[in-house]
């Protein structure tokens, strides 16, 4: 597992590199624009060759693009899918540019419409967003599951995918804090372990792709998606070093998406300290 945080971009990609290393980082999220906006960054070859130099000479070794809050691929409004579309593939074509491990999006809301009808366009959006790009994965993030949001269970996540044509760049990013509050029980290993057998069994292994490492302020199965500082929440310290060391989870990049202002690095390091935790409890089992 490569551990790491949600890093600002302000100033540049490469500058990025340089806040994620700085705290402690083995992987890093971005925005690739505000994410209340829009408006793309305009980015170009030498903004990504940069970061692509700036990484080589740090210990981060993952990077995610966060797709922005705006988007909502299950939209009937034409305008709205248009603008997503298009965010989405500017994401992905910057995803491609720095080789990044994935672009995490929230598909959309069915709002209070039909749930089948919103996946599918959703998986039309997807779909074409896709095709209008190269390589770059896209990880599909379980949602809490309030106001219609898509992907709540594992089998919106699979539908999702079934829409967007099964593409093997199609993968998922499992949220601690969403999987708490949508009702899944990660908090200890047993519950954790059955969670992730319901998951690959519907989406496959195959398709775990990065997580989020938040707690929940909210508690469980409140459809509610309030993020906590780490060991604060309701997952807590031991819930969250049962998160971090699920073997099905090895290798994947992890990121924070909620630190402390004042002591990031602190986060980090909390968190990396809670995987060593978890897996040496894991042993003496």
């Amino acid at each position: 597992m490569r551990i790491g945080a949600h890093v600002a971009v302000s100033g540049g990609l490469a500058k990025a590199v340089g806040r994620g290393a700085e705290i402690g980082c083995e992987a890093i999220q971005i925005f690739n624009q505000s994410p209340r906006m829009w408006r793309p960054t305009a980015y170009g070859d030498d903004d990504f060759a940069a970061m692509r130099e700036a990484l080589e000479a740090t210990s981060i070794d993952a990077v995610l693009i966060h797709a922005v809050y705006l988007l909502n691929c299950a939209s009937d409004d034409n305008e709205i899918a248009r603008k997503s579309l298009d965010s989405l593939v500017q994401s992905l074509r910057i995803g491609d540019g720095i080789g990044a491990d994935g672009v995490v999006l929230h598909a959309g809301s069915a709002k209070t419409g039909d749930v089948a009808k919103a996946i599918a366009r959703a998986g039309k959006v997807i779909k074409a967003a896709l095709k209008e790009t190269d390589s770059c994965p896209l990880h599909l993030e379980n949602t809490a599951g309030a106001g219609g949001t898509l992907g709540r269970s594992f089998g919106e996540l699979a539908a999702l995918i079934d829409a967007a044509g099964a593409d093997d760049r199609l993968g998922i990013c499992l949220d601690s804090c969403h999987l708490l509050a949508s009702g899944f029980e990660v908090r200890d290993a047993d519950s954790l372990a059955a969670v992730l057998d319901e998951c690959v069994g519907l989406v496959g292994v195959e398709r775990l792709g990065s997580l989020h490492v938040n707690d929940s302020q909210a508690p469980f199965g409140s459809n509610v998606d309030r993020h906590a500082y780490m060991g604060d929440g309701e997952i807590g310290e031991p819930g969250l070093a049962v998160f971090l060391s699920e073997p099905r989870f090895e290798g994947l990049p992890c990121v924070l998406e909620t630190l402390r202002r004042d002591r990031q690095s602190e986060d980090v390091a909390l968190a990396m300290t809670l995987r060593k935790r978890g897996l040496a409890r894991r042993r003496r089992k």
